[in-house]
């Protein structure tokens, strides 16, 4: 996968937790669920960017399921 599809499933991600964040604080009741949205959606954005820094520095797809 290029930088550029990295980057902008990254950017994706991190949107996605954002909206889950700001909808948590018009939702009380949906609050708890939504901010582990959120956490859920930002732990994708840096396993995509670890998975990428870790191949591109010689490791290989292994390496980077065994971080995870």
């Amino acid at each position: 996968m290029s930088a550029n599809a990295i980057l902008e499933n990254v950017r994706r991600y991190r949107t996605i937790a954002s909206l889950c964040r700001q909808t948590a604080a018009f939702r009380p009741a949906q609050k708890w669920t939504l901010l582990e949205q959120a956490h859920e959606w930002e732990r994708r954005a840096i396993s995509e960017l670890e998975g990428y820094f870790a191949i591109s520095d010689g490791g290989s797809r292994w390496d980077v399921a065994a971080a995870a």
